[in-house]
């Protein structure tokens, strides 16, 4: 959506109203680019979503939000607009990742007025999936001279499972006909793994580097108790 550079955002989603309209009894956030800048508006409020609040939860993108991929713009929304609506800080933080990549890495700008929405019925369906997913869980395990000590690997037949002994993290190692796939996931209660982030390797490749990034990225998104370290 193009405007005059004048224009303040939120007074150019509320002159196009016939396009973004909302119900004032439901949150609506909608998303468009102003002069090239992402914005993100939530309706009801008539207010700018920052991402201030959400950057002294997680510190991806200080610059500002952005979404329609997997990368540290779409993180910090996903965050933001957790954290906006649930007004949890748990909450945003066990699920933004997956948000990221399941919802924010989704939405593209379209319609008349160039824009996207994104309701609160929206994010608790997406919230309601995660949590809906279970699965069985790695037991026992042995220390990993290679890996933190917080985290133990388990053989199986078909895979390998590192698996976080603080809290509910894993890395599956899976050895498919032409590439590695490595994927961290969360599991808690849920049948299926909700993944996290992954990685992709040619078979002849060690992968054990990339096993030990996503164990970094898992210790870096929750840090360890002390004692685990």
């Amino acid at each position: 959506m193009k405007t005059d550079s004048t224009n303040h955002p939120r007074a150019a989603v509320q002159d196009d109203s016939e396009q973004c309209q909302t119900n004032a009894d439901h949150v609506e956030y909608v998303g468009m680019r102003v002069d090239e800048t992402p914005v993100v508006l939530k309706l009801t409020e008539h207010e700018r979503l920052s991402p201030d609040r959400s950057l002294d939860l997680v510190r991806h993108s200080p610059a500002g939000f952005e979404w329609g991929y997997t990368g540290s713009g779409p993180a910090q929304l996903a965050c933001a607009l957790l954290l906006d609506y649930f007004d949890d800080e748990s909450v945003a933080h066990q699920y933004y990742i997956q948000f990221r990549n399941e919802v924010v890495s989704q939405l593209v700008c379209g319609g008349p007025a160039d824009c996207w929405h994104l309701t609160g019925d929206d994010i608790e369906a997406a919230l309601g999936g995660f949590q809906d997913r279970h699965a069985p869980t790695p037991d026992g395990g042995v220390a990993s001279t290679s890996l933190p000590v917080n985290w133990s690997v388990v053989s199986r037949a078909d895979r390998t499972v590192f698996q976080r002994q603080d809290i509910d993290h894993y890395v599956v190692l899976g050895d498919g006909s032409e590439e590695w796939l490595i994927i961290l996931c969360s599991q808690g209660d849920r049948a299926y793994p909700a993944p996290l982030d992954h990685r992709t390797l040619p078979v002849e490749t060690d992968p054990a580097p990339a096993v030990q990034e996503l164990v970094a990225e898992s210790n870096d998104l929750i840090e360890p108790d002390e004692e685990d370290t």
